[in-house]
């Protein structure tokens, strides 16, 4: 026969009188989100806004070119009339946790037993909406994809001369090419214009092995007193601030990145350098509630994320698909 596992609440005795406030929970929750997310770091969230519910809409303003004319004197000058073209952030995502609390007032009153429960619930959110947000940067979605000069055999918006791997063909990795690899991402963003400041690279962790076996971890290369993978940790390389992550998109095992199954068994996986102005996210606590358990001793606690991100600078985004 088999086993059924039970679960019950949270044993947070001794109990404590009080007033459960979803505002210190929420509050709580968003802060550490934040600090855990991948997603958080490589892009902005200049328009968040007051989204407080799912339906949402952040009306963004994308700022037009400005053109610039030969001028001889005495002629007539022409003037533009600035367009700005409008993007629409739907705040349509939104993902959930429940779980069964024996005494929430007490659950409150202990700050060691509240913060070991928001940091996992945010670490755990973080997670799937990681997940989420980079499997859909690998254009597999409608709104969050690099520009097509960005990736593909033949990347460049100018030259068309970098290989940055496809699906069907991706980047072997090894120590001698991968700092080539680093370097081709960093040149098809300079061709499409974009900054220095705020670059990143999100990279999985055997590209990172790669990279500590490669020249780069030799200080003399740089000319610095010390290697520059520092203790095990990659700082900055080539203007791009690197970030390692197990949620990459990857195709192996006879299925696709969506997971939808191939018969193949090619493995690759989508890796993604940019700006943090190419794609904006919003993300809220929209809610977070205690009730009553109506069929047990006991309190739920359930909280509701509600988040929406899009690509606005498609050209400051590139992506490369490695193995």
């Amino acid at each position: 026969m088999a086993v059924v596992a039970v679960q019950t609440p949270f044993n947070t005795s001794p109990a404590a009188s009080g007033t459960f406030i979803p505002q210190i929970w929420s509050g709580k929750l968003n802060a550490k989100f934040y600090a855990t997310t991948v997603f958080g770091e490589i892009s902005n969230t200049s328009y968040e806004g007051d989204i407080k519910n799912m339906g949402d809409t952040v009306w963004i303003n994308n700022i037009p070119s400005i053109t610039i004319n030969n001028y001889t004197i005495g002629q007539n000058l022409n003037y533009q009339v600035p367009t700005p073209s409008v993007v629409e952030l739907q705040i349509s995502l939104a993902k959930y946790f429940g779980v069964n609390v024996s005494d929430v007032i007490a659950y409150q009153s202990q700050p060691k037993l509240m913060d070991m429960f928001t940091t996992d619930a945010a670490k755990q959110m973080a997670i799937a909406i990681d997940r989420d947000v980079l499997l859909n940067m690998a254009g597999l979605g409608t709104n969050a994809a690099p520009a097509a000069a960005n990736q593909g055999a033949t990347a460049g918006v100018i030259s068309g001369s970098f290989n940055l791997g496809t699906a069907a063909a991706p980047i072997v990795l090894s120590s001698t090419n991968v700092v080539t690899l680093v370097t081709a991402l960093a040149s098809v963003l300079d061709e499409q214009n974009i900054p220095d400041t705020d670059r990143f690279l999100v990279i999985h962790p055997y590209m990172r092995y790669m990279l500590m076996q490669s020249p780069l971890a030799q200080a003399y290369v740089t000319g610095d007193d010390k290697s520059i993978l520092r203790n095990g940790k990659i700082g900055v390389i080539d203007r791009f601030t690197i970030y390692v992550s197990n949620l990459l998109p990857t195709q192996s095992a006879g299925f696709n990145l969506a997971g939808v199954a191939t018969g193949g068994n090619l493995r690759a996986t989508a890796i993604y350098a940019g700006s943090k102005t190419a794609v904006t996210f919003a993300s809220q606590i929209a809610k977070v509630e205690a009730l009553q358990n109506p069929n047990d001793f006991g309190s739920l606690v359930r909280g509701l994320n509600v988040y929406g991100y899009s690509t606005i600078l498609p050209q400051a985004l590139a992506m490369a698909y490695v193995q």
